[in-house]
């Protein structure tokens, strides 16, 4: 598949029903890192339910072709955190997670907040270099419950004006 310019990227969209194609994108796109990462991704607790109260109580930013959720992000203060990102792997390269985290630099500067914030797990050296290379720099490391070793590294990047 290869983008359309149908690509709509939409933050918090009203009346989203999608749930289900949502979760499976989700499920897809982190299954890779199930026997490279510990502590487990809490990917792995998350269901429709959850995954819908999330959507309550944080921002969502999802790409949509003809109505289908091809890429995810949510977002939450007090910096504004992206997390469980996910680009449909026929879409990857072509600019889709670029999108999302323009639409979360609008969310950020409209809550005049100064970064963009996410978290990848120490092992997913690929994730830092995909990152790194949409101007996110390491800014901190810290360990799940449990871990006496670091797990996470937090990544930044300074919002445009």
């Amino acid at each position: 598949m290869t983008l359309s310019p149908t690509l709509k990227i939409v933050t918090a969209p009203s009346g989203f029903e999608r749930w289900d194609s949502l979760l499976t994108l989700l499920t897809r796109s982190f299954a890779f890192m199930a026997d490279r990462i510990g502590p487990p991704s809490s990917m792995n607790r998350l269901d429709l339910a959850g995954l819908q109260s999330k959507a309550l109580e944080e921002t969502f930013i999802v790409g949509l072709i003809d109505g289908e959720p091809l890429a995810f992000a949510k977002a939450s203060p007090p910096a504004l955190y992206v997390g469980k990102v996910a680009v449909d792997t026929q879409l990857r390269g072509q600019g889709v997670a670029r999108r999302l985290f323009v639409a979360a630099e609008a969310l950020a500067r409209a809550a005049d907040l100064d970064y963009l914030e996410l978290q990848t797990r120490v092992e997913l050296v690929e994730n830092h270099q995909a990152f790194a290379a949409l101007g996110f720099e390491k800014c901190g490391e810290s360990a799940h419950a449990g871990y006496h070793r670091p797990t996470s590294i937090t990544m930044r990047k300074r919002v445009s004006l």
